[in-house]
């Protein structure tokens, strides 16, 4: 006859532990990440701060005053104003509005279309997919700068360049996402739960769908945020080098193509200094977030 001692019988009455789900584990990794929740919480408020901008100040931001041309900073003007006498902590502001709009839009195409051609490539192979890499080989060896030259002299003076610059930044920019996606898709698509899917006459958009994708999904956030730091840079080279958002209205990168003179550069470092500073931080703060969401969904981290 089998004897339950004391010790069997808590071992049966003790509630079994619920094991955490992988986003559970994630989001646990992430939160105790210090780094990337200070950048997190730093991109947010800058964020808040230039899409209330409106609210914030009333200083006209396009409007030249020669009076105040070049002034140093003030208890008027706290970051000083620039050559054509706009206040800096303005334009500043709006020109993070359009900086962050630009980079969030063509960071949304990017994964977007991304995603698309990676997906149907990777979960159908074949003819299929060595037609749609070809097309992808040839966008990424595609003259970028050459282009975007093209339409920005097509379009110049005009408010519609911003929305021209966002969509050819986006056209041109998908295809690592895309090579990335595809990678993931040949790996996931041979676990057994898709060869279930199939036989039971699932359809491939839902195959992709409500099975695939949600099992990529931690790379794509990941491939995300990096492509959103990637988006600003090029807003802000663009807009420097003269080819970006059109001059008349605010960005980071024209405050700092306004500011490209040996006399501002040395002697008038207000105008250019803040700008230069927030993108940097801005950029630091996305690639800080983006380890850290790259360290939580990795099963081998021990943060």
């Amino acid at each position: 006859m089998e004897i339950i001692t004391q010790k069997d019988t808590n071992i049966i009455a003790a509630p079994l532990k619920k094991s955490l789900s992988p986003w559970a584990i994630a989001r646990k990794k992430f939160l105790k990440n210090k780094l990337a929740m200070i950048s997190l919480i730093f991109l947010m408020f800058v964020a808040i701060i230039s899409f209330l901008a409106p609210y914030i100040t009333t200083a006209d931001v396009t409007r030249i005053n020669i009076g105040e041309m070049s002034l140093e900073p003030s208890s008027k003007h706290w970051l000083g104003t620039d050559k054509g006498g706009h206040d800096v902590f303005t334009r500043l502001l709006y020109g993070g509005r359009i900086s962050l709009l630009v980079g969030m839009s063509c960071t949304l195409f990017v994964i977007f279309l991304g995603t698309l051609i990676g997906s149907i490539s990777g979960y159908f192979g074949g003819t299929v997919d060595s037609l749609l890499m070809r097309f992808t080989d040839f966008i990424l060896n595609f003259p970028f700068l050459v282009f975007v030259i093209v339409l920005n002299t097509i379009f110049f003076g005009k408010v519609s360049g911003l929305w021209v610059l966002i969509g050819t930044i986006s056209i041109l920019s998908w295809g690592g996402i895309a090579r990335i996606v595809r990678s993931k898709i040949l790996a996931e698509k041979e676990n057994e739960y898709i060869t279930a899917a199939i036989s039971i006459g699932c359809s491939p958009a839902k195959i992709i769908v409500k099975h695939l994708l949600p099992n990529i999904l931690s790379t794509i956030i990941v491939q995300a945020t990096i492509t959103f730091a990637t988006m600003i840079v090029a807003e802000t080279g663009l807009s420097f080098l003269g080819f970006g958002v059109p001059q008349e209205i605010p960005s980071w990168g024209n405050m700092l193509s306004s500011a490209n003179e040996p006399d501002v550069l040395q002697f008038k470092l207000w105008i250019w200094v803040p700008p230069a500073l927030i993108i940097t931080i801005t950029i630091l703060s996305i690639n800080f977030i983006g380890e850290g969401l790259k360290d939580a969904f990795n099963p081998k981290s021990r943060r």
